[in-house]
């Protein structure tokens, strides 16, 4: 199984809208990718939450049942058609696949 995380920090204003506004809508479109391909066990999205110790605005969370599900997953035109929008609201993203 393969575990692929990432995070994301966003700017304050970007593409017409501000910081909160484009994490709802990233998790939101991210959640939508969510059985797009086989070999998905997982995915979740959460978004820092005020009183809780966050450096950065979204994480994203999923399992895959092998390297090739995850491949499928990355270069699926759903997931592709997020690239534009989520680099124009970045300010950083993180990322760590591993598997167990």
């Amino acid at each position: 199984m393969i575990k692929h995380i990432v995070m994301w920090k966003l700017k304050e204003h970007a593409e017409g809208s501000d910081r909160a506004t484009n994490a709802r809508k990233m998790k939101q479109q991210l959640e939508a990718c969510a059985g797009i391909v086989p070999g998905i066990r997982k995915l979740e999205v959460g978004l820092a939450e005020e009183g809780l110790e966050a450096t950065y605005d979204v994480v994203l969370y999923s399992e895959f049942d092998s390297k090739e599900a995850l491949d499928a997953y990355q270069s699926h035109p759903q997931h592709a058609a997020l690239k534009p929008f989520f680099s124009a609201v970045r300010e950083a993203r993180q990322c760590m696949d591993y598997t167990i």
